[in-house]
Order: structure tokens, then C-alpha cells, then sequence
């Protein structure tokens, strides 16, 4: 039964217990477009990641009071003991939120919020220049983590709570002129090493099935239409591709080949990348210590770490993951340099080259 509330003689149904959250929520999501949409802002866009960041971390868990799902940690050292952070409850972040929310880690809405929770991590103490870049390089990304918001956010809670009607499209200059098109492509090639490269290994473990799901990146063509206005229509229009015939899916094709298309770099799947070989990992420990380390030290690591099984065992591949891999195709084993420089650190003192090998520890003569 809904318990109700006096004010000023009448009787009002008291208000659900999610909705302050979800009111927080879509107040952080209209500050999140009105930042991205604001040309003076030179922060703009580390901005718009920070507030959407809260707008979702807000709306699941509007979703999760709704549910009835408990998002408190709790001490796993004690029972009916809440972990407190200032004395307050420490709840879910968005990463462990997203984890309950989408089970399936290959999902576009997911991986879409995945990448701007790990740019978000990033962007800190980044100067004007690569935000701009950023913003350019993900622009359809950002669309598209909007609209996944507003995809939740209604189907969640009611066509009522729609963002068309808080939000409006900007006025903008885009890639109409070809100066304005060759300005945005060689911008575009200023992004820093650092995070082109996050954005690479980011887009190539999901493969083209995400990456090419509107979800993950949304993608619009403008053109500007000369017909006779249609009183009943606004002024920007969207229509959909599956809503199209087959010849106008071609023409749209076809069109794509002159506007502005964005180009990611792609690394092509290599077997074993970025893991080294026994002798290449033997050589690398070496050359870090100011001892011998040869092949016996390496394989009486292995085994006093249980990184991998020794030969001829029954199950090869219970590996110790974080450090080495089993290659079914060749029978060997790789390893990783995350292996390789704990083996450096723990072998770097006498008292750590014997528990990690066994063996004492003999200067490099």
C-alpha cells in the first residue's frame, strides 16, 4: 500500500524511494550534453565523460532500489557488517553496476560504457588539446552513449522521463565545406600515442560484431534537404537504416564514400602477441639482475611458482594465466612480460633469488 503525505490539506502519494537517484541522475546527464554541446569550455569533453559517468552510475542504481537488488559491500569478515566509506555505506561503482546490469560482456551497450569508463580513468590531467581530440575521434561513441542512456532510461521508467524533452540539437558547423572536412581529418591524426594506442587494443578485442552495432558507435549522414517544409516536421529529421528500401539503403551507401568517415587502426589477430618464449623471458630476467639467471634458474621458477605444469603432464594447460599460456598447436609454453618482471623484482635480492628459484644467488662475474 503506498503511503501518502499531507501538504497544505491535501493528500499526495509519497514519491518511490528511487526517485531522488533517478532525478540525480538525469541532472548530471543535462549537464553532461550541455558541456559537450558548449564551444568555450575547453574541458568539454573530459566533462561530458565525468558527468554521464554519474548520470549512468545514478540510473542503475535507481534501477537496482526499483528491483530491490542490494548494491552495498559488505565485510566479508564479518557477518551483517557493511563495508562504510566516512562512515556511509560503500556502494557499487558503475563497473561492478554494469557487470549485474548486462551479464553478457559481448553486449554494444556494454562494452560502450566500458570504454568510457576506462577513458574516464585516463583523462585526468590531460591538457585542451587531446580532449579536443578525443571529442572528434569519439564522437560517435558519445552519441551513442547518450542514446543508450535514453534507450534505459525509458524503457526503464516511462516514455514520460524522455531526454527529447529536455534536450535540443545544437546549431553546428560540421564537414559541409571541404576546407571544414580537411581541418577535422588532419585533427584528427593529433590524438596522443598513449591514448591512440588504449583506443586500438580497446576496439580490436571486441571484434567487428560490436564494433560495428550502432549501440557501440553511432553513426549519422547529413544532408541538407531542399524540399518544401513539412509543417507537421521539426527541423532535423532521423530515419533509420532498417526503415529504408533497398535502393535508399544503396544511395546512403554510396553517399558514405564522400562525407566524413572516421578511420580506426586495426591490429590484425597474431598468435602469441606480446608474450616472449622461455629462452626470450630467460634472456629478459637476466639483463635485469646483477645475477646469473640462466635456463635451470627459469624452469626451478616455474616450478616453485606453479606458473605452468612440468613436461609430460595429463593437463598442460593449468597454467597459471597471468603468467604464461599453453599453445596447443606447437607444445610449447609462453610467457608473459608480467611474469618476466615479477620474476626481476622478487629475484633482485639474494633472500628473493633463493624462495623464488631455490638457489643461491651468484654475482654476474
Amino acid at each position: 500500500m503506498r503511503s501518502i503525505a499531507a501538504c497544505g490539506g491535501f493528500l499526495m502519494a509519497r514519491p518511490p524511494r528511487w526517485q531522488a537517484t533517478l532525478d540525480a541522475s538525469i541532472e548530471e546527464v543535462c549537464l553532461a550534453v550541455r558541456l559537450y554541446n558548449d564551444p568555450a569550455e575547453t574541458r568539454s569533453f573530459e566533462g561530458f565523460v565525468v558527468h554521464m559517468h554519474l548520470a549512468w552510475l545514478y540510473l542503475l542504481h535507481a534501477e537496482f532500489i526499483r528491483d530491490g537488488v542490494d548494491y552495498r559491500y559488505w565485510d566479508d569478515r564479518y557477518k551483517k557488517r557493511l563495508l562504510r566509506v566516512d562512515g556511509e555505506p560503500k556502494l557499487w561503482e558503475l563497473e561492478r553496476c554494469a557487470k549485474e546490469r548486462w551479464t553478457d560482456p559481448t553486449d554494444p551497450m556494454a562494452a560502450n560504457l566500458r570504454l568510457f569508463i576506462r577513458l574516464r580513468n585516463r583523462l585526468e590531467h590531460r591538457h585542451a588539446h587531446a580532449d579536443a581530440a578525443l571529442m572528434l575521434n569519439l564522437a560517435g561513441h558519445s552519441h551513442a552513449l547518450l542514446i543508450n542512456y535514453e534507450t534505459e532510461l525509458t524503457a526503464g521508467f516511462g516514455a514520460d522521463r524522455s531526454l527529447a524533452l529536455r534536450l535540443r540539437v545544437p546549431l553546428f558547423v560540421g564537414t559541409f565545406t571541404s576546407q571544414g572536412e580537411h581541418a577535422l581529418r588532419q585533427f584528427r591524426k593529433t590524438l596522443p600515442t598513449d591514448l591512440n594506442g588504449l583506443l586500438t587494443d580497446y576496439f580490436t578485442d571486441l571484434g567487428d560484431k560490436v564494433t560495428n552495432d550502432s549501440r557501440f558507435e553511432f553513426r549519422l549522414r547529413a544532408t541538407v534537404e531542399l524540399a518544401p517544409k513539412d509543417p507537421d516536421a521539426v527541423a532535423i529529421q532521423f530515419t533509420h537504416l532498417n526503415d529504408m528500401t533497398d535502393d535508399e539503403k544503396a544511395a546512403v551507401e554510396r553517399m558514405g564514400h564522400k562525407g566524413q568517415v572516421i578511420i580506426r587502426d586495426r591490429r590484425q589477430p597474431i598468435s602469441g602477441m606480446g608474450m616472449l618464449s622461455g629462452k626470450a623471458a630467460t634472456d629478459e630476467v637476466q639483463a635485469g639482475l646483477p645475477y646469473r639467471f640462466n635456463a635451470n634458474h627459469f624452469t626451478a621458477a616455474y616450478k616453485r611458482l606453479n606458473a605452468r605444469p612440468g613436461r609430460g603432464a595429463p593437463d598442460p594447460d593449468h597454467t597459471n594465466p597471468d603468467w604464461c599460456v599453453y599453445d596447443e598447436p606447437t607444445g610449447w609454453y609462453r610467457y608473459t612480460k608480467g611474469y618476466v618482471k615479477y620474476l626481476t623484482k622478487k629475484c633482485g635480492t639474494p633472500e628473493g633469488f633463493e624462495e623464488v628459484t631455490g638457489l643461491k644467488a651468484r654475482r654476474k662475474p
